[in-house]
C-alpha cells in the first residue's frame, strides 16, 4: 500500500489513498467506489478491442489494501458491476475466488446506476446490497453525490478527474478526491474508467493522484 494523506473531514479523521479509495481508521472501513468490475468484458462481448486483465488489477489491489489495513468493513458506493456483460464466466470465478480470501469480512454495496442495469451481484458472493443513502456517523455514504440534508455526503459516480496546466501546452489529467463543504467525491478505482474533469473553488479542496502519491492542489 502506499502512503496515506490523511484529512479531516465532517469532524472525523480520514485516509486519502494513492489506490483510489478512502480509509475511515475509527470505523475500520474501506470505502471504494466504482469499480466497475467486468466492463472490458462487457466492451469485449460487444466486439470492442479493449485491454484484457482489468478485473484481476483491480482485485490485486484491493487485496494490498485488504492486507495492509485492519479493515472490519468494506463499503462499494455504487457501480460494482457494469453491466449485463459483466457477468461473464471468467469474471464471476474470479471475483468468487477474491471473496473466498476475504471470507469473513463484511462487504456492503449502495447500489448504483450501473448495479440497476447490470442486476446485483450474486448472491454466493454475500455482499449485503441496500439503496442510498447508507448512514453511518456523520456521513451518508452515496452513489450519486446529491447533497444530503444533514449529512456529509460521501459519493462516487462523477468519476473525478483534475487538469494540472504545465508549461506551454503540457498538461496532466489526474485522478482525483474532490472535497467539498457538504459533498464530496471519490474518484473511480476501476482500471478501466474514464473520468469527468472538476474544477477547483473556494468551497471545496482538490487532492491529485500522481506516482502512486497523493498532492494537494493549492
Amino acid at each position: 500500500m502506499s502512503t496515506p494523506y490523511p484529512v479531516r473531514l465532517a469532524g472525523e479523521a480520514l485516509w486519502l489513498l494513492p489506490e483510489k479509495a478512502i480509509y475511515w481508521p475509527a470505523q475500520q472501513a474501506l470505502l471504494i467506489a466504482d469499480v466497475h468490475f467486468g466492463k472490458a468484458a462487457a466492451y469485449r462481448s460487444l466486439g470492442q478491442p479493449v485491454p484484457q486483465g482489468t478485473t484481476a488489477s483491480n482485485i490485486a489491489v484491493l487485496d494490498g489494501l485488504l492486507a495492509a489495513l485492519p479493515c472490519r468493513q468494506l463499503i462499494f458506493l455504487g457501480d460494482f458491476l457494469h453491466g449485463p456483460g459483466s457477468h461473464a464466466t471468467a469474471t464471476l470465478n474470479a471475483l468468487a475466488q477474491w471473496r473466498a480470501r476475504h471470507a469473513d469480512l463484511p462487504m456492503t454495496l449502495i447500489r448504483g446506476n450501473h448495479d440497476k442495469r447490470a442486476g446485483d451481484p450474486p448472491l454466493s458472493l454475500n455482499i449485503r446490497v441496500v439503496p442510498e443513502p447508507l448512514l453511518v456517523g456523520p456521513f451518508a455514504l452515496q452513489h450519486e453525490p446529491a447533497p444530503h440534508p444533514d449529512r456529509h455526503v460521501l459519493a462516487g459516480h462523477v468519476h473525478p478527474v483534475y487538469r494540472l496546466n504545465g508549461r506551454g501546452r503540457q498538461s496532466l489529467r489526474l485522478a482525483c478526491f474532490r472535497l467539498g463543504l457538504d459533498v464530496s467525491l471519490l474518484p473511480a478505482f476501476g482500471a478501466f474508467t474514464g473520468g469527468f474533469q472538476v474544477e477547483r473553488d473556494d468551497r471545496s479542496r482538490i487532492f491529485v493522484i500522481g506516482d502512486n502519491e497523493i498532492w494537494p492542489v493549492s
